[in-house]
């Protein structure tokens, strides 16, 4: 059975051989993202991981055989800039009903129905900030993934030369 590396290899001579690497590793690149962000923002994450990887094939180390650490490192840092720009809406919407609850006066459903959305927001703000970004894509990579510790240190950039983009 041929190796990712040598798919990734033969695909700097022959670009259409990468797609082999998609056929192996699209599931549990997908199945991460679905995880981590939901179903339709993970098919974004999908595509932008396998374009990632493409661009940057010939940084791969050629001396690790799979490339499932690799594209899931891809993933995971995807999925922290996605997160970081859902933040960013977050923290805009609030500013935007914040500024609407001051500017009118609605019944008492529409206050009721604020209050208890603010409070999950509150609650769910508080789950995701106890969390270090660190420990949370090694729990993620670890338990949902079933990678072994040195591919979740590979995929976290523990090897400085499969990082195909910066965290």
């Amino acid at each position: 059975m041929t190796t990712d590396s040598e798919i990734i290899q033969r695909s700097l001579q022959q670009p259409a051989a990468f797609a082999e690497l998609f056929d192996r590793h699209a599931r549990a690149v997908n199945a991460f993202a679905t995880y981590r962000i939901g179903r339709h923002a993970a098919v974004d994450v999908l595509s932008e991981t396998f374009l990632v990887a493409f661009r940057r094939r010939a940084d791969f180390d050629t001396d690790v055989e799979s490339a499932g650490p690799w594209l899931l490192g891809i993933a995971s840092r995807l999925i922290r800039r996605h997160r970081a720009v859902e933040a960013r809406q977050w923290r805009s919407f609030a500013a935007s009903i914040s500024q609407h609850e001051h500017s009118s006066l609605g019944g008492l459903e529409d206050a009721l129905t604020r209050v208890d959305a603010e409070r999950e927001v509150e609650t769910l703000k508080a789950r995701i900030a106890a969390l270090a970004p660190k420990d949370r894509e090694t729990l993620l990579l670890y338990a949902w993934q079933g990678m072994s510790y040195d591919e979740v240190a590979a995929a976290l950039g523990g090897s400085r030369r499969n990082r195909a983009i910066a965290p």
